[in-house]
């Protein structure tokens, strides 16, 4: 998939517009072969911005009727740094059954995963993309495309948040050091932090600091994105 990737983020990089990330979202839908892919951002001040692949008719009535106070999704990922399978999340109330129903008469899909980003000063944003496929199907597709989807979230955050800042780049990172190379490593193979530390035999605190270390130098605006930073650099030997 990485020239698939590639291509993405080499269109990803002309975009100069927000109206061009929208159009971005469309070639991501048709590279990926999926059937919708959203970006939601939300800064400090509430200002909104949306790139995404919906019928409108859905995204009206989503609006309308105030859904992100019920939609599982939103709920379960503010609480998460974490990318996360629809599956794994609580659809049990008869609301968010209800809500699930209805999002798929619209064509959403059966299926979804979705990365949360944490920006700089409060900003909250949503990488998603959905589908109609069997568990099985859409196992293997987040299987072979994670790495993908959490470095073009990042990366079309990164746009998003230059184009509205005027085309701001970004500072030239640092040689990150041998430990906090092996604690991205680690983390980046899906390790929670606890284990992390274990396996490199330090205190949780201890590997805080490195990351921390590694997000300062990576320009990182949080742990997730100082992954993808790694990841997309070439840092990270696995």
């Amino acid at each position: 998939m990485a020239a698939v990737l590639e291509h993405f983020i080499e269109g990803l990089q002309q975009a100069s517009t927000l109206d061009d990330l929208q159009t971005c979202i469309f070639d991501f839908r048709d590279l990926y072969e999926v059937e919708h892919v959203v970006y939601h951002s939300v800064n400090a001040s509430g200002g909104q911005y949306a790139a995404l692949t919906y019928d409108n008719k859905w995204v009206d009535r989503y609006v309308s009727e105030e859904y992100e106070r019920i939609d599982p999704v939103v709920m379960g990922c503010y609480q998460r740094f974490h990318p996360v399978d629809w599956r794994r999340l609580d659809w049990s109330g008869k609301v968010s059954r209800d809500f699930m129903d209805e999002a798929q008469q619209a064509g959403v899909g059966n299926q979804g995963y979705t990365v949360p980003i944490r920006g700089p000063s409060g900003q909250f944003a949503l990488f998603t993309v959905s589908h109609n496929a069997s568990d099985a199907k859409w196992t293997r597709f987040t299987e072979a495309c994670t790495r993908d989807l959490i470095l073009a979230a990042h990366y079309l955050n990164q746009k998003a948040l230059e184009i509205e800042r005027g085309g701001t780049a970004r500072a030239a990172s640092r040689a990150l050091s041998p430990r906090e190379r092996d604690a991205l490593t680690l983390l980046a193979l899906g390790y929670s932090r606890a284990q992390a530390a274990e396996s490199l035999e330090i205190s949780e605190h201890t590997l805080r600091v490195y990351i921390e270390g590694a997000r300062y130098k990576l320009g990182a605006m949080n742990t997730t994105h100082a992954v993808a930073l790694a990841l997309a650099q070439g840092r990270l030997v696995f």
